[in-house]
């Protein structure tokens, strides 16, 4: 553990390398930190924390600039920043005026944390095991393809795409359609109601034809999860490696990759950088977890380069998350 007077020099020196990007000298550590020491012993604690690993020198005369370890440490004892009195209502009325279905809701959060944060925002959706169904639809498109819409009773619409294999007659879509609804409507999509009306002997053939393959599907859909992605076009901007960029455009186009990013085991709001995840080492994650009144929970993420503004993104994330809880009813 740091002592006092190093951890505000840890902490000057980082915030410094956030705001210019460029190595700090000790001189603009002492003018930042806001010590009344010598230049001489901010010499000296920066050695210091070379030594320990927190900061390194890129090259002969320059300054330093924080490791991963330095990062860690300034991450893990700073104070969320303070938002602005404009930002914190900006964000209040955002999730006020929002009265669209969940998943316009999730797309608009993407884009209104990447506006407030000027980095990537990414917004996963929270599973469907907690969704009770209020109402089911079988919509024929054509061919053998049936779409299956239910309507959740969170506002939630699930679609889902179904091939029967041949095309059904409109009397035996309405048919499967009554048995289907029967089955899962007022009950969760992970565990509808008794299923035996689906399976019963007396069904025509073609009914089953329809049933069986309705049903499997929704039970597939239930693990899916939403990806809502924003702010892709600044990332050149926000790193000067292309390999870079390109590799994280990549892993944004792979949406089981992009969950993976910003899911880890915890609730809570927490950042991680590319070195803990096996990725590259110009990456930080921010994330928190937001819950449902069903207890379902999803993940509101941003990221960006190691010097990102921490204490401003940790402190947006933790207000849009509340937001969500309000706009979705869960309990405190």
């Amino acid at each position: 553990m740091l002592d006092d007077r190093k951890s505000r020099v840890l902490k000057a020196l980082v915030e410094e390398h956030i705001r210019m990007g460029e190595p700090v000298s000790s001189q603009a550590v002492l003018s930042t930190s806001g010590l009344d020491v010598s230049s001489a012993t901010v010499r000296n604690d920066i050695a210091q924390l070379e030594s320990y690993g927190f900061v390194t020198q890129p090259h002969t005369s320059a300054g330093r600039i924080p490791t991963d370890q330095g990062y860690r440490f300034y991450v893990d004892h700073l104070a969320p920043a303070k938002l602005r009195e404009a930002t914190r209502e900006r964000i209040d009325s955002f999730f006020q005026e929002v009265h669209q279905q969940i998943s316009d809701v999730l797309r608009d959060t993407s884009t209104f944390v990447n506006e407030l944060t000027a980095y990537p925002a990414v917004v996963v959706g929270p599973a469907t095991t907690g969704d009770i169904v209020k109402d089911i639809r079988l919509v024929p498109l054509g061919g053998s393809i049936v779409l299956v819409v239910a309507v959740a009773e969170s506002g939630r619409v699930h679609q889902e795409f179904v091939d029967i294999g041949t095309a059904p007659e409109r009397d035996t879509l309405d048919s499967a359609e009554r048995l289907i609804a029967a089955a899962f409507e007022g009950h969760r999509l992970d565990a509808p109601a008794d299923e035996s009306g689906l399976s019963r002997s007396d069904l025509p053939a073609a009914v089953k034809r329809v049933v069986g393959p309705v049903k499997d599907q929704l039970a597939d859909g239930v693990s899916q999860r939403e990806v809502f992605v924003s702010g892709t076009s600044q990332m050149a901007n926000l790193w000067s490696d292309l390999a870079m960029v390109q590799n994280l455009l990549g892993l944004l186009e792979e949406e089981a990759s992009l969950i993976e990013l910003v899911t880890d085991d915890t609730d809570g709001t927490h950042v991680r950088f590319g070195s803990d995840m096996g990725r590259g080492s110009d990456l930080a994650v921010v994330t928190t977890t937001y819950e449902t009144s069903s207890g379902d929970t999803g993940k509101v993420g941003v990221i960006g380069p190691m010097r990102m503004n921490y204490r401003r993104t940790i402190r947006v994330v933790d207000q849009v998350r509340e937001g969500l809880e309000d706009r979705f009813g869960a309990e405190a």
